[in-house]
């Protein structure tokens, strides 16, 4: 990027040989993007964006766990290790950190540099192909284990995206019964149920919040809001139960807007706003898709070449759209 919405293609040098090189392999294209494009996210000029990456190793430090040949998972996030929060084993909130794609040159590049410590290698189980998702997953694991699912009880999954329907098969994977998922989307409302929800439903009938509340049999244990707007909250404490949980998990932008804060103290709500991933939710992302636990084939709705960035990136945008991944 040379400026905002302005993308270019160009030469430039290969990184310095410090620390890993991954020559990278496939980028998953998101939201982050798409504001960074817009210019709603500040960086500097020029910078290459991507986060969500695969690659292969083809340079290590010596001792390192990714192995030259290995193909690894980035963890995007660069952490200082000094400040309060790494020191508390909180890297995701780092306050002297950076995330490659926005603070420094990401993924959609042929040859990257980053710390050994930031890769992840993947096990022959996993199609490297679909892998980019895994990132992503992270952070649905992350905000999980700040709101966990407790086994038995009613999950109700607000905004069928990318990470709702991660959220979803996580939930699954917890013994959440029953999980009822809403989207506005027909096409996404038979993509949960084939990913697990047992209840459905469409969230512009008139009726969606009292449809939500029938079918958790009276009020939701936890509710993850995946869509991030001031109306979905809302709802989200609208069907939660006396003494419930939301997780917050889409990110919410607005400044203004109508929310229902007697509920939120009538009811004791606690509410949960993951940001990223920290390292220990990579390897549990890994594990839960070599299992079996989470599928990710079906999020792929299209895949691009480097060439095309553009055509990935408002394709990524269009009504419908999953998740739009860029090989290298």
């Amino acid at each position: 990027m040379t400026g905002p919405d302005h993308i270019e293609l160009q030469e430039v040098p290969e990184p310095d040989a410090d620390g890993a090189m991954v020559r990278v392999a496939s980028v998953g294209i998101c939201g982050t993007d798409f504001k960074i494009v817009a210019g709603k996210i500040a960086v500097e000029y020029p910078r290459v964006i991507g986060h969500e990456l695969v690659g292969e190793v083809v340079a290590a430090p010596a001792g390192a766990d990714a192995r030259v040949g290995a193909t690894v998972l980035v963890d995007p996030g660069i952490t200082c290790g000094t400040c309060v929060q790494c020191r508390s084993g909180r890297g995701n909130i780092c306050t002297g950190g950076w995330l490659l794609g926005r603070d420094r040159d990401g993924g959609l590049e042929e040859l990257i540099q980053l710390p050994a410590a930031n890769l992840y290698p993947l096990p022959e189980g996993i199609d490297p192909a679909e892998a980019p998702l895994l990132q992503v997953l992270a952070t649905c694991v992350h905000g999980q284990r700040l709101a966990p699912v407790l086994p038995g009880t009613p999950v109700v999954v607000i905004g069928m995206g990318v990470t709702g329907l991660l959220h979803l098969q996580l939930a699954k994977r917890a013994g959440a019964v029953p999980i009822v998922c809403t989207t506005r989307s027909d096409e996404k409302l038979l993509l949960a149920a084939e990913l697990g929800a047992d209840v459905t439903v469409a969230a512009d009938g008139h009726d969606a919040e009292e449809q939500i509340v029938e079918a958790t049999g009276g009020s939701a244990d936890l509710v993850i809001d995946c869509v991030g707007s001031v109306a979905t909250l809302a709802t989200a404490v609208h069907v939660a139960r006396i003494g419930g949980r939301i997780l917050s998990y889409g990110t919410i932008s607005q400044t203004d807007g109508n929310l229902p804060y007697y509920q939120l103290y009538y009811k004791e709500l606690v509410v949960s706003h993951p940001r990223s991933a920290n390292a220990e939710d990579f390897p549990l992302a890994i594990d839960a898709v070599t299992r079996g636990h989470v599928r990710l084939a079906p999020l792929v709705s299209e895949r691009f070449p480097l060439s095309a960035v553009r055509d990935a990136i408002d394709a990524g945008q269009r009504s419908g759209a999953l998740k739009v991944l860029v090989d290298l």
